[in-house]
């Protein structure tokens, strides 16, 4: 990969990065278990990014892999998420801390949301991100009226929850 491709990278990541915590934050349930799992999906969009067409915006794009990688991941181990050797795709990425003020005050909705099944985690969240219909549908590879009718099957479970 060349520098100016490798510098792209680090910047897009850099200032998406938070779109990565949020998704760590709904998957996992420990500081350790976010990290791995942050590390991970940095992983999986460094070896994708050679093939990123932009024909999505890149936030989009990003949201798509880091969910398939949380999704892939939860799967295979609900307890612990497994990692590889990160020091082989490591580039000087300067990593902020995350600031959760905002998140805690929708801690009950998390909570909620991490009862879901991972297809319904991935679809609120980015419904809570304010994405629309088209976009959520293209994040999730799903079609844009099947999205609409998960997300109000989804209401409905989270209303349940959080008014048993």
């Amino acid at each position: 990969m060349n520098k100016e491709l490798e510098h792209q990278f680090v910047t897009e990541l850099e200032d998406n990065q938070n779109i990565v915590h949020k998704v760590c934050s709904l998957y996992t349930n420990d500081k350790d278990s976010h990290n791995d799992l942050f590390q991970e999906i940095t992983i999986q969009l460094w070896k994708a990014y050679p093939k990123f067409r932009g024909d999505a915006k890149f936030s989009t794009w990003m949201y798509r892999v880091a969910l398939n990688t949380a999704i892939t991941l939860y799967r295979k181990s609900k307890k612990r998420v497994k990692t590889q050797d990160f020091d082989s795709v490591l580039y000087k990425i300067k990593a902020t801390d995350y600031d959760d003020t905002e998140e805690r005050q929708l801690k009950l909705m998390y909570d909620a949301v991490k009862q879901l099944g991972d297809i319904d985690k991935a679809l609120v969240f980015l419904y809570l991100e304010d994405k629309d219909y088209t976009e959520i549908a293209e994040t999730l590879g799903i079609s844009e009226v099947n999205a609409r009718v998960k997300m109000s099957r989804v209401k409905n479970k989270l209303r349940t929850i959080l008014n048993p």
